[in-house]
């Protein structure tokens, strides 16, 4: 083999070798007109239908879960959990919330993404928005600010991460409204989160309240909520 020959073949091995992913994972992509094989439905109930002109999945509270403690309680694992061995990347997903019939006067229409859920009770963390509080409602202040919240469970509700960090770096505000869809993109990446809402960023943690775990993704709602969900796609890094 020539010396010409070799550094050619050499370059072209390289070049390979650096284009290659490094634990690139496949993405999972699922359009939401029914529930993924394998999913879980915890204190929740969850069902497919058409609403405002997309197929998707309908999540909210079972009237068992309404009666019990979540309704004095918040930010707890009341989710549709879709199998994902999820730790860092990227979850995408259009999102709906608006307030169910009787809707205890505090409800927001909560609805979000739960992701690194090792087991339906276990700890894990959360991003979801409460649209009644969004710039379109024109909401007063404070309430303005809070459209966007993170919060890890069991030790990190919102409650707590308010009192502790009055700087609110665990919230924000967002251009949304109820009853509208809007896509909601999570960029994770150890204890980073940024968050996007149709496609601006609005919030940025460098400093989330977990251990970084491999987990599910969950179609998170909160009380007095009813969420819609389509068009998931989880791309885990």
């Amino acid at each position: 083999m020539t010396r010409t020959l070799l550094s050619i073949l050499t370059t072209a091995l390289t070049l390979t070798i650096a284009a290659a992913p490094s634990h690139a994972q496949d993405s999972l992509a699922y359009d939401l007109s029914e529930l993924p094989v394998g999913s879980i439905v915890h204190k929740v109930t969850a069902a497919p239908v058409e609403y405002r002109g997309r197929k998707a999945i309908k999540v909210e509270f079972t009237e068992e879960t309404t009666r019990a403690e979540f309704g004095v309680s918040v930010d707890n694992p009341t989710f549709v959990l879709i199998p994902a061995r999820f730790k860092n990347g990227t979850i995408e997903v259009d999102v709906l919330g608006r307030l169910s019939r009787n809707a205890p006067k505090d409800s927001r229409a909560f609805v979000g993404l739960a992701y690194r859920v090792v087991a339906p009770d276990a700890p894990f963390e959360s991003v979801y928005l409460r649209p009644t509080n969004g710039r379109k409602k024109h909401p007063p202040v404070p309430r303005d600010k809070r459209a966007i919240q993170y919060f890890a469970y069991p030790d990190w509700k919102f409650p707590r991460l308010r009192a502790e960090y009055p700087d609110g770096r665990y919230e924000a505000g967002a251009n949304i409204g109820d009853d509208e869809w809007i896509r909601l993109r999570l960029e994770i990446d150890d204890s980073r989160v940024r968050v996007f809402v149709n496609g601006e960023e609005e919030l940025a943690l460098t400093e989330s309240k977990a251990t970084p775990a491999t987990g599910d993704i969950g179609l998170w709602v909160g009380i007095g909520a009813q969420g819609y969900f389509a068009n998931l796609r989880v791309t885990p890094r």
